[in-house]
């Protein structure tokens, strides 16, 4: 068996780009993918047992639901549209395809998949009852997630017909698909990847129908008694007496809740992406799996479009840059942990400063926590019981210690270190803390994913009464940060999880605090995402978006009644002399933000987003002094000088390369500004400039005073402008 995958910290090999396919290549390639694939045929014969078992159970089952349905009674129905108009049906018979159908061909040719009095309803599942309906096509969000996991189950035929294997899971993902599979005597190559292809694309020129059935929990362990995944996820998420859904598709059937489009043909452009290991369900105590993913669109310029914008994503990719700019690296005598090396630190120190500049304006106290705690401590916090599996726990002086995956347990000590008054409220505590979680070796990526991180962490601790305000004031501390970078961004509301602390009670009184808020500030503009809330309370999270429009969750706003609670914290209300003395002491609710998030991951983020094309206040290489000949080096290092003691990051290249070659050095390492001095500029005190944006400049560019281009490079350093300009 495969074992689970390595860290990646070095640039992206991309499969998708790079592994044989088997459209889109040449014949040459199409030969060379040929040699370097194994003997294994694209098809097992005789193919596996369990296709057989499955489907005569699964046809079995459908003559008797056709049957049911078939005697339900018919009547008229009012099916209702978005626009409030109504079209006529009969319960039993019309499906949402027949009213796409209706309205135009074009529609029904688009859509993708319903929706009935706002639940996901198969096209071609008969409407039951009077209802409202929407129709989603590919670009619904909804729609696009239906498409990708149809796509997962044509992806996993084709691994049942080519590998014979037992499979496990095939959701969709936020950019396509994937299926994990047990296969127990080969592991899966990039050279397999055109045979997934081929085999897939014969599902789908077969327009093979997705049909939905209803099984009850005996008859789906008979029916997939051959899958031990199957069995334990049937055995452990259904309850006895039950039954969930199974969806036949051409020779598979898959334990599933759907929906699906309504046959295989739907999809135009199919692409396996890539492959990897896992553990099943995640857990490294259980089998090792073998994942492969896929995209898939119902049109194949889509896909066309989508291996371009994964060329771009490659050229911009933050480990390629950081290792071409020498910004960071990565050791595996520390995984996860990145080293920045000094021009990476520039940057890391840049955003420091930046959020610091803003925490002296807004109201913030800066602390500093141990990286190091006693157990009891997350034990009273609750993370000992809900985040175990996250923390990097050591024993010292047989007593058991952690180091801290967050800060907010810290916080709360120093907070109690003394009495507190209402008058103090609200406390802004920030802190620049060194994090680390326990985050599995194979999860790692480069600066996304680390174990080692600090977060622009901070906690609000304030009255009851203070909570909208300070959430005001996080909004526009939010928009103020995203827009230096230029960042969109969306809100989602994440709500109580399965392991809440706390009263149900006080989790509905926290949210609907947030929703007020944001209903406030962005009416509309936000949505809610059930469910995943922090274990302490619920969180405003919110997504950027890069100059791909790829999107990232960085800040989170999050609301908690329970630590305070944990802590035993308290303060001094204005009217604790005269109140009842049997009343339970006044206690702060805190709210935990952070912004930019892990500054490594933001830094990531930032690389890919600008390109390595730095914005010139966060630069690491800012200006370049370039003389024209060996008697213009004194004055070259004298303009360096005084660039440098200003505050800037400069550079002089006193070298033995020609001035062509010196101002391309300068270009390829993304310097903002390059200037250039020789006789002239050393007779009037001036440099000659050019400018990383003014693409193709050849000639001689604007000579600018000393002092001038001293006070225009410090203007726009402090304005922090993202454009590469002199004002």
């Amino acid at each position: 068996m495969a074992a689970a995958v390595a860290s990646t910290s070095q640039p992206a090999q991309d499969p998708a780009l790079n592994a044989p396919h088997q459209e889109g290549n040449s014949k040459k390639k199409d030969k060379k993918a040929k040699d370097a694939g194994s003997a294994h045929p694209l098809e097992l014969d005789p193919r596996p047992e369990y296709f057989d078992h499955r489907i005569k159970i699964f046809e079995k089952l459908k003559a008797e639901h056709d049957e049911w349905v078939k005697n339900q009674p018919r009547q008229e129905i009012a099916i209702t549209l978005p626009d409030g108009s109504q079209r006529k049906g009969t319960s039993w018979e019309t499906s949402p395809m027949d009213v796409a159908k209706e309205i135009s061909k074009g529609l029904a040719d688009r859509v993708v998949i319903a929706k009935v009095d706002g639940n996901l309803w198969d096209l071609e599942r008969p409407l039951e009852g009077s209802c409202s309906l929407e129709l989603l096509d590919f670009e619904h969000p909804e729609g696009k997630r239906v498409f990708w996991h149809s796509s997962a189950h044509v992806l996993g035929e084709a691994s049942e017909r080519h590998y014979g294997c037992h499979l496990c899971i095939g959701p969709p993902t936020d950019d396509g698909f994937f299926y994990e599979m047990a296969i127990e005597d080969r592991p899966v190559v990039n050279s397999d990847y055109p045979a997934l292809e081929k085999v897939a694309d014969l599902a789908i020129k077969e327009k093979q129908k997705f049909e939905r059935l209803v099984v009850p929990k005996e008859m789906l362990l008979e029916m997939f008694g051959y899958n031990k995944y199957k069995k334990y996820i049937i055995e452990t998420k259904i309850p006895d007496g039950t039954s969930t859904t199974v969806f036949g598709c051409g020779p598979m059937v898959d334990l599933c809740v759907g929906p699906h489009i309504p046959h295989t043909g739907r999809i135009k452009a199919f692409m396996v992406t890539k492959n990897s290991a896992s553990y099943f369900l995640g857990d490294a105590n259980n089998d090792s799996l073998q994942r492969v993913y896929g995209i898939s669109f119902p049109d194949k310029k889509q896909l066309t479009e989508y291996k371009k914008f994964l060329e771009e994503a490659a050229k911009r990719d933050h480990r390629k840059i950081g290792k071409e700019q020498e910004l960071f690296f990565f050791n595996d005598l520390s995984p996860g942990s990145c080293f920045f090396l000094p021009h990476g630190t520039r940057i890391y120190n840049t955003l420091i400063e930046l959020m610091r500049s803003e925490y002296f304006k807004r109201g913030y106290q800066e602390v500093i926590s141990p990286n190091m705690f006693n157990n009891k401590l997350w034990e009273t916090s609750g993370h000992s019981q809900n985040y175990q599996d996250g923390m990097f726990t050591l024993d010292i002086e047989k007593e058991k210690w952690a180091l801290k995956p967050m800060n907010c347990p810290g916080h709360c000590v120093i907070f109690d270190s003394r009495d507190r008054s209402y008058k103090e409220l609200p406390i802004r505590m920030a802190e620049f803390g060194i994090i680390h979680r326990n985050e599995a070796s194979g999860a790692l990526t480069g600066l996304t994913r680390v174990r080692r991180f600090v977060q622009d962490d901070t906690h609000v601790f304030c009255m009851p009464q203070q909570i909208e305000e300070e959430i005001a004031a996080l909004f526009d501390f939010m928009q103020h940060i995203y827009g230096l970078f230029g960042f969109d961004f969306h809100l989602e509301l994440s709500t109580r999880p399965d392991n809440y602390l706390g009263t149900i009670e006080t989790w509905d009184a926290a949210e609907n605090q947030l929703k007020g808020a944001l209903e406030k500030f962005y009416p509309g503009k936000w949505e809610v995402n059930p469910g995943d809330g922090a274990f302490y309370g619920p969180k405003i999270d919110i997504t950027i978006r890069d100059a791909l429009r790829r999107a990232f969750q960085c800040a989170t706003i999050q609301l908690d009644f329970q630590l305070p609670e944990r802590f035993n914290l308290k303060y001094r209300s204005a009217d604790e002399g005269s109140a009842d003395p049997g009343r339970p002491p006044a206690r702060p609710v805190i709210i935990h933000r952070a912004i930019l998030g892990s500054l490594e991951r933001f830094i990531a983020i930032i690389t890919e987003h600008f390109a390595g094309k730095w914005p010139f206040w966060i630069s690491p290489r800012q200006v370049l002094v370039v003389p024209v000949a060996a008697p213009y080096r004194e004055y070259a290092s004298e303009v360096a000088d005084k660039l440098s003691k200003g505050g800037l990051y400069v550079d002089v290249d006193n070298g033995e390369n020609t001035l062509p070659k010196k101002i391309r050095n300068g270009e390829i390492a993304q310097y903002n500004f390059i200037l250039v001095v020789g006789q002239d500029e050393l007779d009037t005190r001036s440099v000659n400039v050019r400018n990383r944006d003014d693409v193709g400049t050849k000639a001689r560019t604007e000579t600018l005073p000393l002092d001038v281009i001293t006070e225009k490079l410090l203007a726009l350093k402090s304005n922090r402008s993202l454009h590469n300009k002199l004002e």
